[in-house]
């Protein structure tokens, strides 16, 4: 009896034992996303630095005139005021427009008065000759017929006249033709203006755009589209984007061909008359179009100058391993790689030999990516 209870009990501490099948499964190993420091493939390595200067102006200005001449009454703004569209700026001395009007006006009376003239004597030689035929010649109607259809002519031209003479009399107020501001003003009261001569040079504030000089060695090299960078010395450290988007065709002064540089950066500080550095990176016509790359980016390949680097792809935010072909050329502790990058594109600088297609990283400095 007592045998049984003690084997009982040791088949109750075996069972126990055995794990049941509500044991928790261990959870799966985190995934471990490696951080990366890159660089961003920027700096053409075959193009070389060139500086020019150049001259801050709007993008949108005007030179301001009356379309008509006379003798300035009033110019009643002044340089760096703001103007609104519609609101008159200057005027000219009206006086004579009037009398242009009264003239055109009397001229138009006595157009009307001969035509009323003219008219009735017509009617009278038609009537005659209906009534008794042969009592005056044909030719005598036909003439007062000329003369009455002349008169009618004549009162259209002093119509249009008049309209004109009213329309030089509107002419005398220079109104503005947009929201702006005066950047030059260049007659004051009492002087003496022919059509067309400008009054003021106005400007819409916001897009500007730099005027530079290109000399004929290098304009070969500059292109519309083409980027650029701005710096000007009320900030030296703060470095403006530009693009070219108009080339002189004729070479001005000391064989330098105008070229304009649209600011991309809407900036207050900015103003028109203010002196602009240009840089350009221009590409030698024998040269091969290459990035500096540092040397840690680069994983060796099987051939000679060939290789593979690490390319961040921010939408996925892993990296593709990329076929590029060097130089074989080093500049300090960078090669030169012409086949496989572009520029913008984010290279992994460190670590490459862990790295592998696909993988999954994040950025050491994430500014990168959005730039």
């Amino acid at each position: 009896m007592m045998q049984s209870r003690i084997i009982g009990l040791m088949l109750i501490m075996v069972v126990a034992a055995v794990p049941t099948g509500c044991t928790k499964e261990a959870p799966p190993p985190k995934e471990v996303v490696r951080a990366i420091n890159t660089v961003k493939v920027e700096e053409r390595a075959t193009s070389q630095t060139r500086k020019f200067s150049g001259v801050v102006e709007p993008v949108d200005k005007s030179s301001l005139s009356f379309e008509v001449a006379g003798n300035v009454k009033e110019v009643l703004f002044d340089v760096g005021q703001e103007i609104t569209k519609g609101e008159v700026i200057a005027t000219l001395d009206p006086q004579t427009f009037n009398l242009d009007v009264d003239a055109a006006k009397a001229k138009l009376r006595r157009a009307r008065a001969q035509l009323t003239e003219k008219e009735a004597e017509y009617a009278r030689y038609r009537k005659v000759n209906e009534e008794s035929p042969g009592a005056v010649s044909q030719s005598s109607v036909d003439q007062t017929k000329a003369a009455f259809e002349s008169a009618r002519e004549n009162v259209k031209v002093a119509v249009s006249e008049l309209n004109l003479a009213k329309r030089d009399l509107t002419k005398t107020k220079l109104l503005a033709p947009f929201d702006g501001v005066i950047a030059t003003r260049h007659v004051e009261p009492f002087f003496e203006v022919k059509r067309g001569d400008p009054i003021y040079d106005a400007f819409i504030e916001g897009a500007m755009e730099v005027n530079s000089s290109i000399p004929e060695t290098d304009i070969e090299g500059i292109y519309i589209g083409q980027n650029c960078r701005l710096v000007f010395p009320i900030d030296t450290q703060q470095v403006y984007n530009g693009i070219v988007t108009e080339i002189g065709r004729v070479a001005s002064t000391a064989n330098a061909f105008p070229v304009k540089i649209k600011i991309l950066t809407i900036d207050p500080i900015l103003r028109p008359g203010m002196t602009a550095e240009v840089t350009f990176q221009i590409a030698e016509a024998d040269q091969q179009r290459a990035f500096l790359v540092p040397v840690s980016a680069m994983r060796p390949g099987k051939e000679k100058n060939r290789g593979y680097v690490f390319v961040f792809e921010q939408a996925s935010a892993t990296v593709k391993q990329t076929a590029v072909r060097s130089l074989g050329m080093v500049e300090g502790n960078r090669l030169m790689v012409t086949e496989g990058l572009q520029g913008g594109e984010i290279v992994a600088v460190a670590g490459v030999s862990f790295l592998e297609d696909g993988q999954k990283v994040k950025l050491l400095d994430p500014s990168q990516a959005k730039e």
